[in-house]
């Protein structure tokens, strides 16, 4: 096939990659910790560990695993909780251990809990105290034999860490009581010395190292397998492709405020930086914009990623643009599409530009992304990376030509293994050549840049989260005073798009109010419908399919 966008590729940066050096993510992990071992890692709250320390307790947990519990290599292991310390301690330890991560978004709700849990068969999970009540409602009904609890100060230190704990507990409320009474504490795994630490787990390239959920290109949450192969792949394509700016091993600071258990700061920040050996900084709750803010002025960060939202938001603070900017030199957005006007304000006040970069969950993520010495936004999501092919085809999997709209694939070694425990949906979206279909319509220019124009699927994409309508619907329409339901997306100005459902009520006398507080409690907050629409009947097919775009165009 051709590939017009090798010629456009930044100097250094290599048409292809090897992985040679490394037969894991562990691999890679302790290659970092070697080498930076006196450096700061981490940092969160105010309170900082070394490569050197995160080694000591990832060991710990590691050893506890292999001599405390019965968890075996290739069992999965849940991990539910916000940016903190304790996340790269659990999951390199784990994967230490020879576990697959199964990283879970800690404000699920209990259906949306069980569902991952029983779906992936884990059979362990470390939680933070203040979403324990939720695990707690569904723990019995899955394999979960192996529970750990940690609190948001656990590894702050004195005072600090008992302030933390206490002001979120008692302050804050947000410890709603639980019973596990088989759970082991967080803080007495990694305190206990390890003298006799045999081994890591002997892993391959071909073994799982997440199963990372999604709704894939349709339907329902589903577990994507990204081996170490797949992880370890993307995180040398990315380093390649930074490659392009000076970058110094050892001296960058990178801000993390998307949660790293999306795939996005999973791969790039905790990945990608740590084999730089650079500082990451942890923010727990970006959504408080002032507390985000006053931790961003404490440091000389130099690279930052995030979604459109997160940076729009950013913009909007008046402190924030008093911070000095003189360091930064790497400012990538993803997960949902940049805005031009917010990457233009970007660069007028930071003096950086906002660079934007295109992947999936089933691409581990990165497959495009802009060059990263752009001088301006220019609305494409930029060039294939590193031994990555992309393409277009039309609906008889035919490659189209540059200039011609079709659906975005996807081929190179990042590219998932396969959806857990549904080959049906798996063969769905990655062909008999190795093409992933996206579901994404796009168009490649003549210098190789790719563009997305619209999507062939449903999905909704709410502040770089997805959200598919199937299971909105599927969650309303148990209400009683339903009849039907149909979910679509709407322009958003915060969130780049909102979820709206339009209804046909059994029941005349529901109302929107009661329709909010029903999904309030069985969905994300991210997923739950902002407007609601009452109709006298729903658009649908002659064979009884909903039509969503009749749906987009009432009024």
């Amino acid at each position: 096939m051709q590939r017009p966008w090798l010629e456009q590729y930044p100097k250094n940066v290599p048409h292809e990659i090897s992985t040679g050096d490394y037969q894991s993510l562990v691999d890679m992990y302790r290659e970092a910790v070697g080498e930076f071992a006196d450096r700061p890692a981490y940092t969160n709250m105010g309170k900082t560990i070394t490569y050197g320390e995160l080694d000591k307790l990832t060991r710990s947990f590691a050893h506890w695993i292999k001599t405390e519990t019965n968890l075996q290599k290739g069992d999965r292991i849940a991990v539910m909780m916000p940016n903190l310390l304790q996340y790269p301690v659990v999951v390199f330890g784990a994967l230490r251990a020879g576990l697959v991560v199964v990283n879970t978004n800690p404000l699920y709700t209990a259906r949306e809990l069980k569902h991952q849990l029983t779906d992936s068969g884990a059979k362990a999970i470390v939680v933070v105290e203040a979403f324990a009540s939720t695990l707690e409602e569904v723990v019995g009904d899955t394999q979960i034999n192996t529970i750990v609890t940690t609190r948001f100060g656990d590894m702050l230190g004195f005072p600090k860490g008992a302030i933390v704990n206490f002001v979120i507990r008692k302050v804050k409320k947000m410890v709603k009581p639980f019973s596990l009474p088989t759970a082991t504490e967080f803080k007495s795994i990694v305190s206990a010395p390890v003298n006799n630490y045999d081994a890591d787990a002997d892993l391959s390239l071909d073994d799982l190292a997440f199963l990372q959920y999604t709704g894939g290109t349709t339907g329902v949450a589903k577990g994507a397998m990204l081996t170490h192969q797949n992880m370890v792949s993307n995180a040398v394509q990315a380093l390649a492709w930074i490659s392009a700016i000076e970058v110094k091993k050892g001296q960058e600071f990178i801000v993390t405020a998307l949660p790293l258990y999306h795939i996005f700061a999973l791969t790039a920040n905790c990945m990608v930086f740590m084999k730089l050996g650079a500082q990451n900084l942890l923010i727990t709750n970006p959504r408080d914009i002032p507390a985000f803010v006053k931790d961003l002025s404490k440091y000389p960060f130099t690279a930052i990623t995030g979604v459109n939202t997160l940076f729009n938001a950013l913009l909007n603070d008046e402190k924030f643009r008093q911070i000095d900017f003189s360091p930064l030199k790497l400012v990538l957005g993803g997960g949902m599409a940049v805005q031009e006007s917010v990457a233009n304000e970007w660069k007028e006040v930071t003096g950086t530009t906002l660079v934007e970069a295109y992947g999936l969950t089933e691409t581990s993520p990165a497959a495009c992304i802009n060059p990263l010495n752009l001088p301006d936004y220019n609305g494409a999501i930029g060039l294939p990376i590193s031994s990555t092919d992309v393409c277009v085809m039309n609906e008889q999997s035919e490659q189209l030509p540059q200039g011609e709209e079709g659906e975005l694939c996807i081929k190179g070694p990042q590219v998932m293994k396969g959806y857990w425990q549904m080959q049906e949906a798996t063969d769905k979206t990655i062909d008999k050549d190795g093409w992933l279909h996206t579901g994404d319509v796009a168009v490649m220019d003549p210098q190789g840049y790719f563009k997305i124009v619209d999507r062939l699927k449903d999905m909704i994409l709410v502040s770089g989260f997805n959200v598919y309508p199937n299971e909105i619907e599927g969650v309303i329409s148990q209400m009683p005073e339903v009849l039907e339901v149909g979910a679509i997306g709407i322009p958003d100005d915060h969130s780049g798009e909102a979820v709206k459902v339009v209804i046909t009520r059994k029941d005349p006398s529901l109302t929107e109010e009661q329709v909010l507080a029903y999904c309030k409690e069985r969905l994300t907050g991210y997923k739950r419908p902002s407007v609601v629409q009452f109709v006298e009947e729903l658009p649908k097919t002659n064979v009884g399919k909903i039509l969503r775009r009749e749906l987009r165009e009432l009024k």
